[in-house]
Formats: structure tokens, sequence, C-alpha cells
């Protein structure tokens, strides 16, 4: 690859459409920053996708003509600029494509769509989606969609023409009139519409005729083991590489696909081998990327994990779970996640994803060989497919290195349920056959995954809200420095590329957001007695509910006090969201007004009522010691390990939640400024001498409530300037674990980075510390006699240009901030 890959900065692109103040951030707008992400020490533009998706679109993943730039961002020529620019100044592209769906919300807006719904099974696009066209679909053989809001409102159709052509209107939905289907009918609307390859359901009758993004009706999958299909979608990418134009690719959901090893293999060979090529791969945490796929790695939810779970105070977890327990009904510890996430799973299954069983079901009838599947019954076979799908442990089980999963799960299905053991075989002889069913049942698989655990158990589960990301593991409660280490020294070795993050499009609250809720794991008894305080004075419609929404709360609420009303509709927004995702007492599909109501008044108490101040109160020294956390936690990702993404903003301390509260426009005049500032030097010893002189409360880093914003992007840009001069060390290089000796030993993660896969202490060359629960490290006094001993020579500590040898007290090496990123004198 011409442009080496270092670290990577993710923009979220969108057109002018898609914000209420037709503010556009397209190619063009992205090209303005390269100077400044140049100067920040990035390599790599990473861009949210690129093709046509609908003008409103605020993420462009619904996208509806995969063969084109979109125009709305700037086009195929827009974009060309960009890398033009990037180029000359040294960076690269990054693009993240999206193979496994495309958008048809709006059917005129996708030409293949509205082709295969205009012409049926004889349109030349029918091969690239993924219809069931059975007699027995539910639809009399044709393409079910859920569109009508009533049963009957077929007869609310009208014919209309728009731009000479014919078409059914239901509202502001507009459907294909097949040529010759409405001559001499003489405006029959219902005539013609029996004569259509569609049928409009009713969208409880739950009848769905094609495969889906998880339950979306919007985005229909495709078809990518067709290799037509492959080549007419991968063209405009083949002419991205051709013209130089792109680094790397970031795949969304693979999983989703009929057969993600053949479909990445295929990519591979399209990319060539240089180009960097990273997954979405949502991975268990016991679970492994299977080393023969052809990519680089995964994007990085389970360093995620692994980078928050190392700040957790595991002391807490008992007093957590009780105060849980207390609130919500259950301590939502290990076994109630396991729990809650099958029962989750199956509802899942039985309602939202009833079609995608249905259609599973059918297969596995028709891929059966045999006659002995004759005898059970349809009730049964649903029945245990849904307890089935339920039990899988990860998001598909046919990857190889996984082959034994699903065996493992009949077994033990088999030897707890004899009655169920005649609809296993049946399963399993139709798996065997290789054919349609072990497709769908994959797939199945994966969708009720992702929507019976992250997107509902993640809304209920309550006892810390910071572990509930997509690829988290809430019921382990955190991770231990040894687990931390070896999860390291395996991504070193074995996924040395892979992307690392702490924050995406997709997670439910920011990485700043979760080091405050982490934090809160240091004060479980404070915590306690504040929820109680609160719940007493103002409690919640429900209590489950208020102990979520009020942890997020902690995590976003300014620690001046001072609340704006878009801080205050932003929360509402969220608190919505999350209420409905959970689906307890309302949700997407039956939302109850007055519960919703109820939340919507008690969140506007909690921001002007009688707890404000006591809350305000109790995040100020929350946000201090997360302060400490993020920063350090920071470095440790970009020394780490992989290729650090850095998420559009986030060099400023964030206060995002889940999307589309992230996707917020970014003020990088602020940021272009503050870096200018860093980079022409800061006396970093004078602020923090200064701020201790005139702090009163004896925080160990008052400077840093001033300068938080300042000091991350310090952090960051140290760090990423690390990496640019001495690449070898972290893309290929070694990794070691640093620990302390003395007193507060416990208090210090430390990592090393090095040439060569199996280096001696001497070729270490970059040492990053960082400051675990400092809350208890201050209330023992501090660092005191703890000491950590360096490998030979001179060291300077990149954040505070200061130089140390041997072993050194670790009070003077985090005296100025709480990590330190240390680089060998000799290397210069």
């Amino acid at each position: 690859m011409r442009r080496p890959i270092t670290a990577t900065y993710r923009l979220q692109l969108r057109g002018p459409q898609a914000d209420p103040a037709g503010r556009a951030f397209g190619f063009a707008e992205a090209a303005t920053l390269v100077p400044y992400l140049r100067q920040l020490g990035v390599s790599h533009l990473y861009l949210s996708p690129i093709l046509t998706a609908p003008p409103e679109s605020t993420h462009n993943y619904d996208v509806t003509d995969p063969t084109e730039i979109n125009p709305e961002l700037g086009g195929l020529e827009g974009l060309r600029e960009l890398a033009a620019t990037a180029h000359e100044a040294g960076l690269g592209l990054i693009i993240d494509i999206v193979p496994n769906h495309l958008g048809v919300d709006d059917a005129r807006l996708n030409r293949w769509w509205w082709d295969v719904l205009k012409n049926g099974r004889e349109s030349e696009y029918e091969s690239y989606f993924d219809i069931d066209w059975h007699a027995d679909n539910g639809a009399d053989g044709k393409l079910g969609m859920p569109i009508l809001g009533a049963p009957g409102d077929e007869a609310k159709l009208e014919l209309t023409e728009i731009d000479g052509e014919l078409m059914l209107a239901y509202y502001d939905n507009y459907f294909p009139v097949a040529d010759g289907t409405a001559e001499g009918l003489d405006d029959d609307v219902q005539a013609v519409y029996d004569r259509q390859h569609y049928r409009l359901m009713f969208w409880r009758d739950g009848v769905i005729s094609y495969r889906r993004f998880f339950s979306v009706n919007g985005l229909a999958g495709i078809s990518q083991e067709d290799p037509l299909v492959f080549e007419h979608t991968h063209r405009i990418l083949r002419q991205l590489i051709g013209e130089d134009l792109i680094d790397g690719i970031r795949v969304d959901h693979p999983d989703g696909l009929s057969d993600p090893f053949g479909y990445l293999t295929r990519l591979r060979d399209l990319v060539g081998p240089d180009r960097w090529l990273v997954i979405e791969k949502i991975l268990e945490v016991d679970e492994v990327l299977d080393p023969r796929l052809a990519v680089d790695g995964t994007t990085g939810y389970d360093a995620l994990r692994e980078l928050d779970g190392a700040f957790v105070s595991r002391g807490a977890e008992d007093q957590l779970s009780m105060l849980a327990l207390q609130q919500s009904g259950s301590t939502w510890d290990e076994a109630a996640i396991d729990a809650a996430k099958q029962q989750l799973k199956r509802e899942v299954a039985e309602s939202e994803l009833a079609a995608e069983i249905r259609r599973l079901a059918r297969a596995i009838r028709r891929d059966n060989f045999s006659t002995a599947g004759s005898t059970v019954s349809e009730d049964d076979l649903i029945t245990t497919i849904v307890e089935l799908v339920a039990a899988m442990p990860v998001y598909r089980a046919d990857y190889l290195s996984l082959s034994r999963v699903t065996a493992t799960v009949v077994a033990e299905m088999s030897r707890r349920f004899p009655s169920r053991r005649r609809p296993l075989d049946l399963i399993a002889a139709a798996l065997n056959a290789n054919g349609e069913a072990k497709i769908r049942f994959a797939q199945v698989c994966g969708a009720v995954m992702a929507k019976g655990v992250e997107d509902t158990t993640y809304y209920r589960a309550c006892r810390l809200v910071a572990l509930q990301e997509v690829g988290g593991a809430p019921g382990r409660f955190g991770v231990s420095a040894a687990e931390f280490h070896l999860l390291q020294q395996e991504r070193a070795r074995l996924w040395p590329k892979a992307m690392t993050t702490l924050m995406t499009h997709d997670t439910k609250r920011g990485e700043d957001v979760r080091a405050r809720i982490i934090e809160l794991t240091e004060r479980p008894s404070e915590f306690t007695e504040f929820v109680r305080r609160v719940t007493a004075v103002v409690p919640a419609p429900d209590h489950g509910t208020g102990h979520f929404l009020l942890q997020n709360l902690l995590g976003i609420w300014p620690a001046d006090g001072q609340i704006t009303e878009s801080l205050r509709e932003r929360f509402r927004a969220y608190a919505l969201k999350a209420i409905r995702e959970a689906g307890v007492h309302t949700s997407w599909v039956d939302r109850v007004d007055s519960f919703e109501n109820a939340v919507m008044d008690w969140v506007d108490v909690l921001f002007d009522g009688p707890v404000t101040s006591v809350i305000t109160d109790f995040v100020g020294p929350l946000h201090r010691v997360a302060v400490q956390v993020a920063l350090g936690r920071k470095l440790l990702q970009i020394t780490g390990p992989g290729i650090p993404d850095t998420y559009q903003g986030t060099e400023f301390f964030d206060d995002s939640l889940v999307d589309p509260d992230n996707r917020r426009f970014v003020d990088y005049t602020a940021r272009q400024q503050v870096l200018e500032m860093v980079d022409e030097g800061v006396d970093w010893a004078d602020l923090a001498a200064q701020a201790r002189a005139e702090d009163e409360s004896h925080c160990v880093y008052p400077h840093l409530d001033d300068y938080a914003d300042r000091a991350k992007l310090h952090v960051l840009h140290q760090g990423l300037r690390v990496r640019q001069e001495f690449p070898d060390f972290f893309v290929g290089g070694d990794h070691q674990a640093v620990f302390a000796v003395g007193p507060s030993e416990s208090h210090l993660i430390g990592l090393a980075r090095g040439a060569g896969e199996t280096p001696g202490a001497t070729d270490l060359g970059v040492i990053a510390l960082a400051t675990r629960r400092p809350v208890r490290l201050e209330e023992r006094g501090g660092w005191a006699d703890t000491t950590v001993t360096l490998p030979e020579g001179e060291w300077e500590d990149r954040l505070t240009g200061r130089t140390y040898s041997g072993k050194v007290p670790l009070a003077e090496v985090m005296d100025i901030f709480p990590t330190a990123l240390l680089v060998s004198t000799h290397l210069n």
C-alpha cells in the first residue's frame, strides 16, 4: 500500500437535505480538514458510506444505488478532489461499504427494486435480491411487503401518473404498475393491483417475503453470493481501486450475507493484498475471529470492551448488583444477563423476526431428503427453531473456527428436552444438506442476536450501563490486568492491523460518557445513596427504567451544572429511544403515550427541579476522575496493538449518546486552534502549579478541570506522532505488560511496544502508563513509594518533556498527567 496506515479518523458525511439547517458535510468539507488531520497525526480519513442513499439520510447505510458515488456528497468528481487533496498531504482514504442490503423505503429511488416490483421474476434484477417466491410464502407466491396500516387498506390504493409513468399510490408510498396490466380495466384500481407481482400486506400480519437487515423493512438483503451481483455492486469499488483513490475498506455487517467467508475472499481478490480490509464482526467475549478470513481484523468492538473493562473497579460488583436488584428486580449479573438474552432472543424470534423463522422452517422441510420430518408438526418445528436460535451463543456459527457450536447446542437441548428430539433431527438433517436451510439458519441467528441482545437486553440491563455496548460482556464486570495484557498480545500477534476504537457511529454512548459511568464503580456507596436520594424525591415512572436513564444522565450532565435547552432535548430524545428499544412498557410497534409522557415529565423534573443541584454536586467529583480515566484509556488505545480510530470530534471531551446524537456537527475551528496552541508548546507544569495553588479541594490534577479538552487533544496528538515516528513498533511489533511495584501498584496499567515479535527488554522503545481507579488511589495517599522500573537508557515523556531512567517513582512520572508516554531517547 502506497500510504502506510498508522491511524484513522472517522468522518460522518451527509448531504444538505439531511440537516434541518441545510448544512452539508461532504467531500469538499472533508477536504478542508486535511491540513488539520495531517497535523493531528492520523494517516487516513475514514469515511462513512459514500454511495448514493436517500438525500435525507443522516448515515447513508441505506444505499439505494451501489453503482454511483453519492451526488449529495459531491459525486465521483468530489471524491477524486478529496483524494487528491489528501494524497498531496500524505494522507489516504478508507471507505465504508454496505454489501448486505439496499434501501427500499422509497422504491422509486432504487431502480433495481423498482424493476423487480414491476416485472417480478422476469426482472433482470430479480436474482439481485433474496426473495421468497414460493407459493407458500404467505403472499400467494408474490413479493409480500408490510406496508398497509390496517387490514383491508388495499381499498385505499389509487392510480396516479408521475413523470409519465403509471403507479399505484398508498398515501405517500408509490409502487410500479407492470406494463399492460392496466389496459381494459377502466381504472379499476383493485383489478390493476391484483395483476401486480407484489402484495401489500398489513404490517402486523408478519408476511415479508424478502430478507431484511435485521427487522428493518426498508432495507432489503441482496445476494452477494451471485457473481453477477457481486460484480455489479462492486463495479464502482473496482474503479476507485483502479484510480488508486482509496487505501482500504471497512465492511458493514458481513454476517448478514449467505456466505461471509466466500464474499470476503472475493473482496480481498478485488482490493488486492496490500489494501486495508476490516470487518464489522461482533465477537462474543470468548469467540475468536476465524484466522482463515482474508481480512486484517475487526472494526474494534472487542478492543473497546477490553479498554473500558480495564478501568472498572471490580470490587464494586456485588454492591452495584444489589442496587440494580433493588431498582429493577434483577442483579443483572452474568447469570441474569444470559437468561435475559435467551428470553429476549426468543421473544424477538417469535415477533419481529417471525417471518424469517417461518421462511427458515419452510427451507428446512424442502432441504430434508427423508420422510422422517413428515411426523413433526409445524408448531413443534417452529417452536424448536425459536428455542435453538435463542440458545445459540454467537452471531453465526458457520465459520470453520466455530464448527462444533451448533452441535453442542443441539446436544444440550436434546438432553434437556427429549420431546424436541424429532424436530431437532429434522433441523440437523436439513443443515447437513448444505442447502438453503443452512444459510438461512446462520443469517437468522445473527439477526436474532442483534435484535434480542444489543437492541433489547442492553436497553434493559442497568447494573453498569457503560459495559452494554455492541460486543460487550456486562455480566463479566470488567477486565483484569492479566486478561487485558493477554488479549493485547494476541492482537499484536494475530491481528496487528485490526482496528481499535473507543467510539463508533453505533456506540450507545460516547467514550467520555462511558468513562464517567465506569467511575461509578469507584463510588458504589455514594452512588447508592445518590440514587436513593434522587428517587425518593423524584421517583421514576418505572424503577428499572429510571436506574438505566439516571446512569446515562450522569454521563452527560455538565460539570458546571449549566443546563442548555439543547442538552435537555438531546436527552429527551435519547430517553424516548431507550424506553422504546427496551420494550418493557412501550415500544416502537406499540407505543404507550401515557408511559412515554410520564418518562418525559420525569426527565424534565431532573433537569429543572428539587434534585437538579443534587445531580450537579454528585457529577463534579465524578467528572474530575473520569477525565483521568479518559486520558489514560485514550493513550492505551493509541499505543496498543492494532490501528486506532478516532471518531470525529472526540479529540475533545464529548458527551454524545446513541445515534443520531453522535452524528452532530463538530466545531473543528476550536479544535484547530487548540492544536496550534499545543504545537506551539504549553507549559503544563506551570499550569498545574498555578491550579494547585488556587485549588482548595486538594484534587490531584486541578488544572485538568479547565484544560480537559486541551489535555485530551495533547495526549492523542502526541500518541499519534509517536506511531508515525516508529510504525514498526505498533504494526507487527511486540506488546509487553508493564507493572509497578509498591503499595499502589494495582492502580497502574501500562504497556510497552517494540520492534520484532520476541524482543528483549532493550528492544522496547515506547512505554504507555495509565492510572486506574483514581479515587481509591487518592484515598490511599497517591502513589507514595510505588515505582516503575524502566528498561536501560533514558526515557522522555512526550506529554511533559521530562526525562527518566532506571527505577522511577510514579508520583514523579504522574505528577502533571495521570498518564505518561515514554519514548527511549536512543531512538531519536
